[in-house]
């Protein structure tokens, strides 16, 4: 095991160019004045994404209840997919013979594949892990399958994402550090694999920042990846068991070995005050499942805090979910709303997880205009003071 800068210098190749840099730019507009707050500007082949941004989650090439005529009217730029399901179910090759997954599903705007990492976290039982990959059952009908790095970024390729990840080492936390040790030095390795195998310039690859809540080897990882110069880099391995305060004490010690110049992204988080101190430490890009999860199971977001639907306390409510949502959730009273998941009625589920993805795209909106004026403090602390002190429940 390769865990010392000095013998990772040795592996490096510095002068393979940066992967996507000849179809994406990212240019930064403003800084704000009193945090790390960025507000952005990333163009890819498929349009441009206004930076902070909140990316749904579609893990099988659909978001969750929503087509793609109401995810793009929520005021979604880009979706999130996943290469592990994809690769299962219908197969890579299915996708890019069907035009790769822009024309598969429909969407114009720019795409982004998670890289199966995570999937090997969350199926560790079923996961045997080695330096090469990750040999594992399928979920779906237990058959054997390998993913490696080379294979990782072959998948990605096939399916034509604008935005490939870097396959990476995922561990629970808290864990022992030779665990999170081991794994953060192996993603560290795998990422130089994935970008050598990397071959389109329409894609952009980013690398994935590991290192449990170890300080230090967070900032070693974010170090050694930097030295390989990818055009972009994410934060991963948060939000998986940690409290939120070392969630944001992890960010503070990575962001500052991250390019000012290249796109970061906080992989899987979140609810929406770790939006708001992700964005504070210089974030620019979020994912989750939180909105649609949450939505399928009758709990709305709003500026006055969670509404759960199910509490009797709506049942004669006839006030909407937030004023001046434009969402068609907003269009119905509380009342019906809570009927809707007290019968069964599946339109329950699809207008709350519209709504929750209309207020976090209007939440990702109202952050970008409070950096362009100088004022998103105070901007966070109205945000997190109606979310505290909220009594509408």
């Amino acid at each position: 095991m390769v865990d010392s800068t000095d013998e990772m210098d040795g592996n490096l190749d510095n002068g393979h160019p940066k992967q996507g840099n000849e179809a994406f730019l990212f240019e930064l507009h403003h800084t704000d004045a009193g945090s790390s707050a960025r507000r952005a500007t990333l163009y890819t082949p498929h349009g441009s994404v206004a930076l902070p941004t909140f990316m749904p989650v579609g893990t099988v090439a659909s978001v969750k209840g929503v087509d793609i005529g109401r995810l793009a009217e929520t005021g979604a730029q880009i979706v999130l997919s996943n290469t592990y399901h994809l690769m299962l179910r219908p197969g890579d090759e299915v996708v890019a013979k069907l035009g790769g997954l822009h024309e598969f599903m429909q969407w114009s705007g720019p795409i982004l594949t998670d890289s199966g990492g995570f999937q090997v976290f969350s199926l560790a039982e079923r996961a045997k892990i080695s330096e090469q990959g990750v040999c594992f059952r399928s979920h779906i009908d237990g058959s054997e399958v390998e993913l490696t790095p080379e294979r990782s970024i072959e998948i990605q390729e096939n399916l034509g994402s604008d935005f490939m990840m870097q396959f990476d080492h995922v561990v629970k936390l808290p864990n022992t550090p030779e665990v999170v040790k081991d794994a953060t030095w192996r993603s560290v390795r795998w990422a130089e694999r994935c970008r050598k195998r990397a071959r389109r310039n329409d894609q952009m690859l980013l690398a994935i920042v590991q290192g449990g809540l170890d300080q230090q080897l967070r900032r070693q990882s974010a170090q050694e990846l930097v030295k390989m110069d990818f055009a972009g880099y994410a934060i991963g391995g948060l939000s998986v068991g940690e409290p939120p305060a070392q969630m944001y004490e992890m960010l503070e010690v990575t962001v500052p070995e991250l390019p000012e110049n290249c796109p970061r992204y906080l992989m899987g988080v979140g609810r929406p005050q770790d939006l708001l101190e992700g964005i504070h430490r210089g974030i620019d890009m979020f994912d989750c499942v939180m909105p649609t999860r949450n939505g399928r199971n009758a709990l709305a977001f709003t500026d006055r805090g969670p509404v759960r639907l199910r509490n009797a306390s709506h049942q004669l409510d006839p006030r909407p979910l937030e004023p001046g949502c434009p969402c068609p959730a907003c269009q119905h009273s509380r009342g019906y709303l809570r009927h809707l998941f007290q019968a069964n009625e599946m339109l329950g589920p699809i207008l709350i997880s519209i709504h929750n993805l209309t207020y976090y795209q209007r939440l990702m909106a109202q952050a970008r205009e409070a950096i362009e004026a100088d004022c998103f403090q105070e901007f966070h602390r109205a945000k997190s003071a109606g979310w505290t002190a909220a009594t509408d429940r």
